[in-house]
């Protein structure tokens, strides 16, 4: 092990890169439990080892040596549980009870939808522990089912084990997406096939802000996918909101959300236009102008070799949306791309308000809600700037 992946580990860090390795008694396996040692051939950490990857051990214990084990697993979950009993409220029943390695479980998630549970796996280590990981839940939560979501990268060496993406390893099977409540506001979760567990729970925090915001207000929801902004907006007393996706099922989605909510008098008298087309074209050819905009796209750099690419495209989604903005109306940012960082996305959105020509001020910037809390610096994904433009002299 390198002198910099040891200061790495001992300060905190959950990844071992391959190249940090200088050597290793056998070669391994992927899933199972690599130990670490130090220059001095002290323990210096335990975790999951993935055979030929560029991060090649996904740290669970550093500094003492302990069992990996169900009492293990269920000692972890309950810290996690605990950090989030803030959220247990009958107005919010959707929210994540473990962050991945922000929670000491690297490669693992588990959120929450109602009494549905939805776990999903990112490394196979976890595939391998999965009895111990459903009677801890099981045991703890007491859920009416419980889902497995598995990553691309884990879903075939998955199925040597038995297990499917999707797959219902507990309770009542779900014939309907399951309605859960946020902030008091129903919508609809696909736990078995929808992206990542069913839901975008790490954007509670701004919907409620955007919320805040539209009263009186024409909003526009820009890559809007099943709705969230859309009908927080509305129940913020938006005058009208439009939601823009390319994906029919997507914003078949929000209708159902909006239907959901129409014991909302709000919501209920809200005129909801819902555009089909590519969030891009759609930017830079349609006509009117909104007193709200919210760019929530899908992230743009999956990779580091990405990051230009993806700093060109944001750019151009500001300056299109800003031209679609009111005076002294508001855009709303927000960029999931790990490899851009809060200031590079940033000064590209900005550098787009200063081209416009624009009297216009920073509002706020948030980062991730606090059931998604952030330990390292590669974990840091999400970002978003609220800007208001002034109304002109």
């Amino acid at each position: 092990m390198s002198r910099a992946a040891e200061k790495s580990i001992r300060a905190g860090h959950p990844w071992v890169y391959s190249n940090s390795i200088r050597e290793t008694n056998r070669a391994g396996t992927s899933g199972e439990l690599g130990i670490i040692y130090d220059s001095e051939n002290a323990f210096l950490a335990v975790g999951f080892y993935e055979l030929n990857s560029p991060l090649a051990v996904k740290i669970l214990e550093a500094g003492k040596a302990v069992k990996i084990d169900q009492t293990w697993i269920e000692n972890k979950l309950r810290t996690s549980f605990s950090l989030r009993e803030f959220l247990k409220t009958e107005k919010t029943t959707g929210y994540r009870c473990v962050h991945g390695e922000n929670d000491g479980m690297p490669g693992f998630i588990l959120d929450r939808y109602e009494t549905s549970f939805v776990m999903k796996l990112y490394a196979l280590g976890w595939v391998k522990m999965l009895k111990s990981l459903e009677e801890s839940i099981v045991k703890l939560l007491q859920p009416e089912r419980l889902v497995l979501r598995l990553s691309r990268n884990v879903q075939e060496a998955s199925r040597a084990f038995g297990f499917e993406d999707g797959q219902l390893l507990c309770g009542l099977p779900a014939a309907a997406p399951v309605v859960f409540h946020e902030n008091s506001l129903a919508f609809e979760a696909d736990i078995i096939k929808g992206q990542k567990t069913g839901f975008f729970l790490d954007q509670r925090d701004n919907r409620k802000k955007v919320m805040g915001y539209s009263r009186g207000k024409r909003v526009l929801n820009v890559f809007s996918f099943s709705g969230g902004f859309s009908v927080y907006a509305a129940a913020g007393g938006a005058k009208e909101v439009s939601s823009v996706d390319i994906s029919e099922h997507a914003l078949q989605s929000a209708l159902r959300n909006f239907n959901l909510n129409q014991d909302n008098a709000g919501i209920k008298a809200v005129r909801h236009q819902i555009f089909k087309a590519d969030a891009f074209k759609w930017l830079r050819e349609s006509t009117g102008k909104f007193d709200l905009v919210v760019l929530d796209p899908p992230s743009m750099a999956k990779r580091q070799g990405e990051k230009p690419a993806a700093l060109s495209a944001y750019s151009k989604l500001a300056n299109d949306a800003i031209g679609k903005i009111s005076a002294g109306g508001i855009l709303v940012a927000s960029s999931c791309s790990a490899h851009v960082t809060s200031d590079e996305f940033f000064e590209t959105v900005l550098k787009n308000c200063r081209k416009s020509g624009r009297i216009h001020h920073i509002l706020e910037k948030t980062g991730h809600s606090p059931d998604h809390p952030i330990k390292f610096p590669e974990a840091e994904y999400l970002k978003t700037i609220y800007v208001q433009f002034e109304k002109q002299a």
